[in-house]
């Protein structure tokens, strides 16, 4: 099953969770302030991503302003990066998209169609 975590008040989550409802695409919603993904969700994310960190990362964030992570992300290991992710859900770029064989972060319904319909 599809795992999505998204934030209440993101225009962005919406439009994918209605996307997913459209779709009749069963799935299992996580608040993600509340319940950030696991270390092994990030991984498996970063993975799927070449081993990217940035795009994991809510960059247009007022957590990711206020720590700097635009200058110190260049410099951190992944392990670091990771655990700062999965400490504070702010940070994660949304909707969080994973399952066995899914991953996708941000919302993009091209994307989305190919990955998932």
């Amino acid at each position: 099953m599809l795992r999505i975590y998204t934030l209440a008040t993101c225009d962005t989550c919406r439009r994918a969770l209605k996307w997913l409802r459209a779709h009749n695409i069963p799935f299992e919603e996580r608040a993600i302030r509340e319940q950030p993904p696991s270390p092994a969700e990030l991984r498996t994310m970063l993975a799927g991503l070449e081993g990217r960190l940035r795009p994991l990362f809510n960059t247009s964030g007022r957590d990711y302003r206020e720590l700097k992570l635009g200058e110190k992300l260049p410099g951190m290991t992944d392990a670091a990066a990771l655990a700062l992710l999965a400490a504070n859900g702010n940070l994660v770029k949304r909707p969080f998209l994973i399952s066995d064989r899914t991953r996708l972060v941000g919302f993009d319904e091209a994307t989305w169609k190919r990955e998932l319909a």
